[in-house]
């Protein structure tokens, strides 16, 4: 239970921040307040050093049913220019982010999952982008990144038909990553979130993102992009802990909190 009454709430523990969609009576239905709110929320965790990956869910029995209907007016450029902003935001946080899903992930929850790293989702799971049933024109950016994830078939068939599939639909197209059963994908989620934020280098993950998001964008990755990271690699002490930790087979003990500029 989410004890609040605020439609984003992050929660933290340890490391790892949790972003939670918090309108279960509306099954987390998003607004324009809450997509400016992402943004938000999205910068100030990206500048935390003491948060080393962001989880993203649904408060009650749903991830999200897409955007708030009554709040979406698709013909508002101002509208679009703050939903972008949003997904944006999420897709490009500089640290790890994983999109817990159960129940109705539907247009913009489907933005958000996709948006996102890594997608778990558990047996309640159903997905679909479903503009062809309102008559409007899903956002090009949010198509462009749908395309990149599942391909061009599999984002036709979403788009034209407005179908919903269900999570081992969604796992074969590649829309998801992990499909569990309720408390196994806790249980999943819980293990990989201590590994990500406290067994591994941020340093490696945080290069590692910056360079795959620069191939899928432009094919290959930027000088500019190599020779930042490889002044990190330099200046950081984690390259040894990992080597010394592996000699003494211990667990690492890694410092590095993020780049210099930041």
């Amino acid at each position: 239970m989410i004890d609040s009454d605020e439609p984003l709430v992050i929660a933290r523990e340890a490391h790892v921040a949790t972003l939670w969609l918090n309108r279960p009576a509306k099954r987390n239905a998003v607004t324009r307040a809450m997509w400016a709110g992402i943004t938000e929320m999205c910068a100030v965790l990206a500048a935390d050093a003491t948060v080393r990956v962001l989880v993203v869910r649904g408060a009650g029995g749903h991830f999200c049913g897409g955007a708030d209907i009554g709040d979406l007016d698709a013909g508002d450029a101002s509208y679009g220019r703050v939903n972008a902003d949003a997904e944006a935001a999420l897709a490009t946080f500089p640290k790890p982010t994983i999109a817990f899903v159960n129940g109705a992930c539907v247009g913009g929850g489907a933005e958000i999952a996709i948006a996102c790293d890594r997608r778990i989702a558990d047996t309640s799971a159903t997905f679909g982008i479903t503009p062809a049933r309102l008559g409007i024109v899903y956002p090009a950016f949010a198509v462009e990144r749908a395309v990149r994830l599942i391909g061009p078939a599999a984002t036709k068939h979403l788009l034209f038909t407005g179908d919903l599939i269900d999570g081992n639909a969604a796992l074969a197209v590649g829309l998801i990553d992990e499909l569990h059963e309720p408390d196994a994908a806790l249980t999943r989620l819980e293990a990989l979130t201590i590994v990500l934020s406290s067994e591994r280098s941020l340093l490696t993950q945080m290069a590692a993102k910056a360079m795959i998001d620069e191939i899928a964008r432009r094919g290959s990755v930027s000088r500019e992009t190599e020779t930042r990271w490889a002044g990190e690699l330099h200046a950081s002490t984690d390259p040894g802990e990992g080597v010394a930790a592996f000699f003494e087979r211990r667990p690492p003990r890694f410092t590095w909190t993020g780049p210099r500029d930041s």
